[in-house]
């Protein structure tokens, strides 16, 4: 596998644009195009929120039900969740102009929106932003940036990865953009993702594909316990490396997992240090679980406990946080066997060991939980099973940015 620049332009055939489009906002980039000179085999998970924005029920049946895809649009001013009937029209508009400046079927347009819940999006604005973006797209690293910037929110950093992998002589690429930094919970993954690649591939195998990597990778992070409305994670795939279809679970499929999840994972990671308001990457990683199941939960409920995330935030090495967290998410084990680890790309050290705190220096601790990228290493002492997940700190900002999201 070999990592490269880019994100959903660095596919052969995929072009992109941003532009702005004042849905809400003035002077800023808030509409993006992604789009295949190909018919796409197309794959997405959506929001597990029983509220559900007019997009996402919109894309669930393109997915579903639509022959191919070759076009996404995204807007980042309304999120048109909770907008009823006119919502939903809203997004069939919306693809039925895409359709018409690109030559395209309206059934072969993905909509996606994020921003302020509840006003309806205003359909002119929109129709004249797809034409712009229709204008602008290329295939340039560029063009792939300006998208991932115009799908952002509170997000700071665009969110962009790209590699490449040879399969039967053929170099297939593989890249993707993402949005997320607030409304963070997964209970599918919590995002507007989009994944494009060149690989030929039946779509039974990449749904699969897709649905199985989301569980170790979108679904492992959180930043503030909220399941958003508007959740997509879309994988378009066009075919135009060259290389065998895959049909079957042979080597080449496996070899696509690897390189969708290394995708999926640094995105992932990108939105879980990227929290709103966040100040530190915060990984938890669970050792000798007994199943895999609840390595996923234990992890996930280190990185989910407020107390643990303000401890970060505070820099503060407090085994009773950590150990607190493990104990209410509701896997049985035996605390004495607990051993905890804090560490950063530099430095390591044991704070507890047979479930008791150890004589570390506060002032080390401190130290290795004071670097952008922190993490909390749990040894169960149970099993053999293994599991990741990725927060950040909870810090006096967020509060700040959500207490006044809409003006």
């Amino acid at each position: 596998m070999n990592i490269i620049q880019g994100g959903v332009t660095a596919a052969k055939g995929f072009e992109a644009a941003g532009v702005e489009a004042a849905i809400k906002y003035q002077n800023r980039k808030d509409m993006a195009m992604v789009y295949s000179a190909a018919p796409c085999t197309a794959a997405g998970v959506f929001t597990g929120n029983v509220v559900k924005a007019a997009p996402v029920l919109w894309d669930k049946e393109v997915v579903s039900h639509s022959p191919s895809v070759q076009a996404v649009i995204v807007n980042s001013g309304i999120a048109n969740a909770c907008t009823g009937k006119q919502g939903y029209d809203c997004c069939r508009k919306t693809a039925q102009k895409a359709a018409e400046v690109l030559g395209i079927s309206e059934d072969a347009v993905i909509v996606a929106s994020t921003g302020v819940i509840g006003w309806q999006l205003p359909v002119d604005k929109i129709a004249a932003g797809v034409e712009k973006l229709a204008a602008a797209k290329a295939d340039t690293l560029e063009a792939g940036t300006l998208a991932a910037e115009a799908i952002m929110t509170t997000d700071t950093i665009s969110k962009q990865a790209a590699v490449q992998i040879e399969l039967d002589g053929k170099t297939v690429t593989i890249g993707g953009m993402c949005k997320g930094s607030g409304m963070i919970h997964p209970n599918m993954c919590t995002m507007l993702g989009f994944v494009t690649t060149d690989i030929a591939i039946s779509k039974e195998l990449l749904q699969e594909a897709l649905k199985e990597d989301v569980i170790d990778t979108f679904n492992m992070i959180s930043v503030d316990g909220d399941t958003s409305t508007n959740d997509t994670l879309v994988v378009l795939a066009n075919g135009l490396a060259g290389n065998p279809e895959i049909t079957s679970k042979n080597d080449d499929y496996y070899k696509f997992k690897e390189a969708l999840n290394y995708i999926d994972t640094t995105l992932a990671k990108m939105m879980a240090g990227d929290g709103e308001g966040a100040t530190a990457l915060f990984e938890t990683k669970v050792i000798h679980a007994d199943t895999k199941e609840n390595a996923r939960i234990l992890s996930k409920s280190v990185v989910c406990s407020s107390l643990t995330k303000a401890m970060i935030y505070g820099h503060d090495a407090n085994i009773g946080r950590i150990m607190c967290a493990l104990g209410y998410s509701g896997v049985d084990f035996d605390p004495d066997k607990v051993e905890l680890f804090c560490e950063n790309d530099k430095k390591r050290i044991q704070i507890c060991k047979d479930g008791l705190l150890t004589d570390y220096d506060e002032a080390e601790a401190t130290e290795i939980l004071s670097a952008p990228e922190v993490r909390v290493i749990v040894d169960m002492k149970m099993g053999d099973e293994e599991a990741t997940a990725w927060g950040c700190d909870l810090t006096y900002d967020y509060v700040k940015i959500n207490a006044d999201y809409r003006s």
